[in-house]
């Protein structure tokens, strides 16, 4: 009997001392996290503005702008975006006129997420270039896209025009199988990277057709705000 009972007392102890260990180990990592935080995020906000200015390569200033149901608001002097709002970068030129809007675009690849910032130019309503901010696509395969020119002459004047009410773009974004290529809102995918070229358009498309009709009708706000 006392055997028993030594046994269970044994038990509980164990079973007590895992349960502290484990309450420790989750207090360990969330304070590793907590203090990381800041870093992480600035690094992430720094690889974002390399970015910016390898597609708008005459920007001076960038604005963090948030386009909401209701309009744009700056990011300035708010913790977090609205609910519903879609990030943008007003880009400014030393003259601080408005040149164009840097936006995010994300989508799934083949190892994971593919996410890329993209330039727009309001006055023409095309987009005008695009760079990567992280991916782990395969290496010589779907990180072509970094470095295939005739990928990247998609983006030379990419077609997002918005259709008649506004509402949303005119023809949809699309990447198509390479070499068929008709349409100035069509992207020709890299030759054994689809996937991959699959996830930019399929990424941009659905930014533009969130963004754009919200950003459109509020440009003058933007080039006064600089």
């Amino acid at each position: 009997m006392s055997d028993t009972k030594e046994k269970q007392t044994s038990s509980f102890e164990m079973v007590r001392a895992l349960g502290l260990v484990s309450v420790i180990c989750g207090i360990i990592i969330v304070g590793i996290y907590q203090f990381t935080l800041p870093a992480a995020d600035a690094n992430r906000k720094l690889a974002l503005e390399r970015q910016v200015f390898k597609i708008l390569p005459d920007a001076k200033n960038v604005v963090t702008y948030y386009a909401t149901g209701k309009g744009i608001i700056a990011a300035q002097g708010h913790d977090k975006p609205p609910s519903d709002a879609v990030v943008f970068y007003a880009v400014y030129d030393s003259a601080k006129k408005l040149m164009g809007i840097a936006a995010e675009a994300s989508s799934a690849g083949y190892a994971d997420q593919v996410r890329v910032l993209y330039a727009y130019d309001p006055e023409k309503q095309v987009i005008t270039g695009i760079g990567v901010i992280s991916m782990r696509e395969t290496p010589g395969i779907g990180d072509r896209i970094l470095t295939d020119k005739a990928f990247l002459e998609n983006f030379a004047a990419l077609d997002v025009h918005l259709s008649a009410d506004l509402q949303s773009l005119a023809n949809a974004v699309k990447t198509v199988k390479h070499g068929t290529r008709s349409g100035l809102w069509q992207i020709d995918a890299i030759s054994g990277a689809t996937v991959t070229s699959k996830a930019v358009g399929r990424g941009i498309n659905e930014s533009a057709q969130a963004l754009l009709p919200r950003l459109l009708p509020q440009l003058d706000k933007l080039r006064k705000a600089s």
